[in-house]
């Protein structure tokens, strides 16, 4: 819920290239395996998109 807070309050162009594994440590300062294992569910749950893959990998949330 953080980080779709942060999200929604930085606006479309608050997150360039959509949140990532590094930015979600940010936010939550979780761990590495918790921050991907986070996003998973998300983008399970339909609520991120995922773009891209490997380092590279970014989510975008789904406001449709």
């Amino acid at each position: 819920m953080k980080v779709i807070r942060r999200v929604l309050k930085e606006g479309p162009e608050g997150f360039e290239g959509g949140i990532n594994a590094k930015k979600y440590i940010g936010i939550t300062k979780t761990s590495k395996a918790t921050a991907t294992r986070d996003l998973q569910d998300l983008q399970e749950k339909k609520i991120i998109s995922k773009k891209g893959q490997g380092r590279s990998t970014a989510y975008s949330l789904n406001l449709q």
